[in-house]
């Protein structure tokens, strides 16, 4: 298993002067969830998650040498970058880039040999509600990766992509789980080989059919911005009163999910995700401050499906990210019954009657 210093290159061995690369990298939706981290973006729990397919960030890095005609003001001994977001300069983006080439830097020092351009787009709706920060570090990642990687043509996939987690994370904790796999466990969990809170890594047991390709419609129930952000809301666990019970709780649901994932039991995966979801509510409304980030629209839904799931059988469940809108989980067998059921019920709980059809993908993807 790689340790941080193994991300440190000791020397490249090619030359690059100018070029691009391009990857997409998809968001994820947790199902045992991360909250609280320590230093370093090192989570206080382990969690796992599924990736999806169709949310994701298309990154695109160019990349051109300084020389000495670089002016004064993007010296050799800066960061120099231009961010654009869907082909439009994003000053706003700009100081959080800055942050995290600040973070990665002794990891890719040759970040102050070049200017960059960072292009990027959603090919989800901009301010859908749907978190872009993992998706967009973990595909930002990738191509600051290919860039290493021809510095150093000898390097083997597996450094790749799990450096490329490592860095992922330093941007945006989830983002680790966007870089490969299916399902994704990052933190260190006993009996989970190669399990790291480091980055993540793909789920090495057994996974039952039931599970492959598992859809996910995402109700878009409020599209304002977060009420708290993922940082503060993170850093209140510090404190929390329930916290250690809570991280406990989170190593015991992986285990179930252990044995879930390779049965294939979708009642006890139901309980254990929705569970899950409603903790990560209970941890906000019971801090100090306390937040509500469910709307009376998110309880309608949780509701509806229950009711659904009852009289039908169909095995439905919802999830929640640290927010309002619901992620409604269920088997591709059951696809038809399910849209339809959102269309029917649903649709009046979202917000301009919007939602997301996405499913299991692969991780990031070069273009």
């Amino acid at each position: 298993m790689f340790t941080a210093n193994d991300f440190i290159p000791k020397k490249y061995t090619s030359t690059i002067e100018q070029g691009n690369f391009e990857w997409s990298a998809p968001s994820n939706i947790a199902l045992v969830k991360y909250w609280g981290k320590k230093d370093n973006q090192i989570p206080a729990n382990p969690s796992v998650s599924f990736t999806l397919n169709n949310c994701k960030t298309i990154t695109k890095l160019s990349f051109s040498k300084k020389n000495t005609s670089t002016p004064l003001s993007e010296t050799k001994d800066d960061f120099s970058f231009d961010l654009l977001f869907e082909g439009k300069p994003k000053e706003d983006f700009k100081p959080k880039i800055q942050k995290f080439l600040e973070r990665v830097f002794v990891y890719l020092p040759f970040l102050k040999d070049y200017h960059f351009t960072i292009d990027t787009q959603n090919t989800f709706p901009h301010s859908s509600g749907i978190a872009s920060s993992a998706s967009g570090m973990a595909a930002l990642a990738m191509n600051f990766m290919s860039l290493e990687k021809t510095l150093n043509p000898e390097m083997t996939d597996d450094y790749f992509f799990q450096k490329a987690s490592f860095l992922a994370r330093l941007g945006s904790g989830s983002a680790c789980r966007s870089v490969k796999g299916s399902v994704v466990v990052w933190g260190n969990q006993a009996n989970i080989k190669g399990s790291s809170d480091l980055f993540g890594v793909e789920f090495p047991n057994t996974i039952h059919e039931n599970f492959k390709n598992f859809q996910d419609t995402i109700l878009l129930v409020d599209k304002g911005e977060k009420q708290v952000s993922s940082t503060v809301g993170h850093d209140l666990m510090h404190d929390h009163p329930y916290a250690e019970r809570r991280f406990a709780q989170a190593h015991e649901n992986l285990d179930k999910l252990i044995s879930i994932f390779e049965s294939g039991d979708l009642d006890e995966f139901i309980k254990v995700v929705e569970s899950e979801a409603l903790t990560l509510h209970a941890m906000m409304m019971t801090s100090m401050p306390y937040f509500i980030l469910m709307k009376p629209n998110t309880l309608q839904i949780i509701n509806a499906i229950w009711k659904f799931r009852a009289e039908t059988k169909i095995p439905v469940c919802f999830t929640l990210d640290a927010g309002a809108n619901v992620h409604v989980l269920y088997p591709e067998n059951v696809r038809e019954e399910i849209l339809q059921f959102i269309q029917d019920e649903l649709v009046v709980f979202c917000q301009n009657g919007q939602y997301l059809c996405d499913e299991i993908g692969s991780g990031s993807i070069a273009s």
